[in-house]
């Protein structure tokens, strides 16, 4: 039986039950519930389970008044405290007992089947707590009684630790797509740019002008007595400003026609 010091809770509660006297069982076959009289129950009232320790009570108590009419204590399940009929889920055999230790066995039925289920959940709930409580007890004593792991240094024994030792790892270079770096254009470095085109022109005229000049001198030096008239409108030098080809072309003939008045 439960210890004194033990609180009592309740697993579960169901306002209807019915109570009927069933025969003794003659052979080892199982209870059948069309055996007994369902339509004229011996009594109805209210069943409670609880709970006291590991040992579960099944109460049948009045509905108004909450007397107990009878109890049966429950020390495992499935065993001879509940037991189950062969021809239907909404009927079970209880052994109750008395204060005396007196035992008679009497058959439990409930009209709605899902309160048949609940009440054989709640000692299933039940018994599988006590189950586990029994192995964490086993366990704790097995490792109270065993030997203890000595996890401590031995006389001079030491240890090292590498700390910060680790070894470094190489950055890859990039490289580029084709296989060959690049090199990097130079640091504040500047490209110097292209020549501009009005200095070409510059130039080609004024080597056309000076040749011009070489051979008026040649001229004017083997025959001295003649005078060559230019022509002030006519500019032997150019346009500076102006590219080598906006240069008009007459400009030439119109030197050629000097020389042949000469």
């Amino acid at each position: 039986m439960a210890s004194e010091g033990e609180y009592e809770s309740i697993l579960c509660v169901k306002p209807d039950v019915n109570v009927y006297r069933i025969p003794p069982r003659a052979s080892n076959r199982a209870y059948r519930a069309a055996d007994w009289k369902l339509d004229a129950p011996d009594w109805s009232g209210r069943m409670r389970i609880t709970a006291k320790g590991k040992v579960a009570f099944i109460k049948l108590e009045d509905k108004v008044s909450g007397e107990l009419f009878a109890q049966a204590p429950v020390k495992e399940y499935p065993g001879v405290s509940v037991e189950t009929v062969s021809d239907s889920s909404r009927y079970f055999v209880l052994r109750i007992q008395d204060d005396n230790g007196r035992s008679a066995f009497i058959g439990v039925g409930f009209g709605d089947r899902g309160d048949a289920f609940d009440f054989n959940v709640a000692l299933q709930d039940h018994f599988k707590w006590v189950k586990q409580e029994n192995e964490l007890s086993k366990s704790s004593q097995l490792g109270d009684s065993g030997p203890k792991l000595d996890l401590g240094f031995k006389e001079g024994q030491t240890i090292t630790l590498n700390i910060g030792q680790g070894k470094k790892r190489d950055k890859p270079r990039p490289q580029s797509s084709g296989g060959f770096g690049l090199l990097p254009p130079p640091p504040g470095g500047k490209i110097a740019p292209p020549p501009l085109s009005s200095s070409s022109n510059h130039n080609t005229i004024s080597q056309t002008g000076g040749t011009a000049t070489a051979c008026l001198l040649e001229l004017d030096s083997s025959n001295s007595n003649t005078v060559v008239q230019s022509n002030p409108n006519s500019d032997l030098w150019g346009d500076f400003s102006a590219p080598a080809s906006s240069v008009p072309p007459q400009s030439r003939p119109q030197d050629s026609g000097n020389w042949i008045q000469f």
